[in-house]
This record gives C-alpha cells, structure tokens and sequence, in this order.
C-alpha cells in the first residue's frame, strides 16, 4: 500500500515472560502498518494497574499458561515450521495462485506492507498467523470476503487486510489482559471461562472480532484514516457482547453469526 509520503507507526509488545503483563510502546519505522501520524488503539490503556484481579481455577490457569506460551512466540523467519505456516496461509489465500518465495511482492495482494511479512509481525507475533491460519481454515469464506474486499460499499482506500490481522491480534491480547498472572477485568475473567471449555478460544474470538470490525467499517462508511476510531468501536461492541448475560459460550456471542464457513 501507498503511504503517500507518510511514516508508518507500529505497536510493539515488550513482553517480561508468560506469566507478567506487558506494556506497549509506539516505534516509528516501515515495520507495522498504521501510517501518516496515527498511533494503534490497543496500545492506550483505558484503566489504572491497580485493577482487580479474579480467581482463576486449576483448568483456566493452566489454559491461560499455554496461550501465554503462545503469545510469548516471536516470529521466527528462520523456523521451518513459522515458513511452512506463511506458505500454508499464501495456499489457504490463494490457492490459484503459486507462490515465489516468502519475500516476494506477491504479499502486498494480501495487505503485508512490503515484500517480507515477517517484518510486519513484530506486534503480534507467531500466534498473529496463527490466527490468519485458523480463520482461513475455519471460516473459508468470511476469509475471503474480508480479504478480497468482495462485501458492501467499500471506501477508496481500505485498511490492508493481513496487516490489520494483526492489529486485531495484538488488540485482543490488550483487551483481555492475557499476559497477566490473573485477569484483571471482567471481560477477561469471563473469557477464561471459555477457554477452559474450548482450547481454540482464542482463535474463534479473533475471526468474530475480525468480522465485527469489517461490519463496522462499513456501518461507518470508514477509510484508513478512521481505523483507530473503527477499532475503538469493535473493540466496545465485543466487551459489551462478551457480558451478556446469557452467553455462556462464544457461539452465543451475537457477532458470532456474522460469520461464514
């Protein structure tokens, strides 16, 4: 994507180990995707840290401590199993499509900035395409909808889809308070409920998020520039659906069924 002269402005985690949370910090430099003067919504914390924590059980603690572990993963160009993932997303994407390497200027038609993706992960990391995987594989068609743009009245300049891919992932674990020894808030309490009954919560959860931000964005007639405001508004709608009072799974969560196989 043209950046029309701007300096791009990336989130990156500064992770102090699985069990500790984290804090965020805004780098200038061509590394993530938010450009022109904006700064990534998920890196503002909206609460103090003398926040509540709630008590977690012996299977919620021990589910919390193996997406830690996943979060805890950088991307690794180097690893064969991180290469046959990128590959595996380009196959899930574009299955007509052959791929030239994993530097290429192929990726741009995804919506990475430049020809290596691994340099836009540094604010998600692995478990970020992991999430792309698991929606491409999970949910076919949404996928391709949202990437190849093919729903509603869509704005002149569009948020670059892998890219705000990882925006959402990096989001989802400010919003749920992941890195932390014990959930701090409500919403991340109650989102460990559900991850003690589905070890792929977190997967799910990114593709609902994903698709409610794209509705959004269209329900605000949105263009690039707006994205902080259209990730702050997902971002409400799903901590609102996710205290409903009678979700007792994600599936209940009535963005959940914005979703296509």
């Amino acid at each position: 994507m043209d950046d029309r002269g701007g300096s791009f402005v990336a989130v990156r985690r500064i992770s102090q180990g699985p069990c500790h949370s984290s804090s965020a910090e805004i780098v200038a430099g061509s590394t993530a995707w938010l450009g022109r003067g904006l700064s990534c919504v998920c890196a503002q914390r909206r609460e103090s840290d003398a926040r509540p924590s709630f008590d977690l059980t012996p299977a919620q603690e021990e589910c919390l401590q193996r997406l830690q572990s996943r979060i805890d993963v950088p991307y690794d160009s180097s690893i064969p199993e991180h290469q046959d993932a990128l590959r595996a997303l380009w196959n899930a994407a574009f299955p007509e499509e052959e791929l030239h390497g994993l530097i290429s200027e192929q990726w741009k038609e995804m919506g990475w900035q430049g020809k290596d993706p691994s340099t836009d992960f540094r604010g998600g990391g692995f478990i970020s395409l992991e999430n792309l995987l698991y929606f491409a594989r999970n949910f076919p068609k949404s996928f391709q909808d949202l990437l190849r743009k093919q729903e509603g009245n869509r704005s002149v300049w569009e948020y670059p889809f892998a890219v705000a891919g990882v925006n959402i992932t990096f989001m989802l674990i400010q919003m749920l308070d992941l890195e932390a020894v014990k959930p701090r808030t409500l919403v991340g309490a109650t989102f460990l409920k559900f991850l003690a009954e589905n070890e792929s919560a977190f997967d799910l959860l990114y593709c609902i998020t994903f698709k409610l931000m794209d509705h959004q964005w269209l329900s605000m007639r949105a263009s690039y520039m707006d994205f902080n405001t259209v990730m702050k508004s997902t971002r409400r709608q799903l901590e609102n659906e996710l205290l409903l009072e009678d979700i007792t799974r994600l599936e209940d969560v009535p963005s959940y069924k914005l979703l296509s196989r």
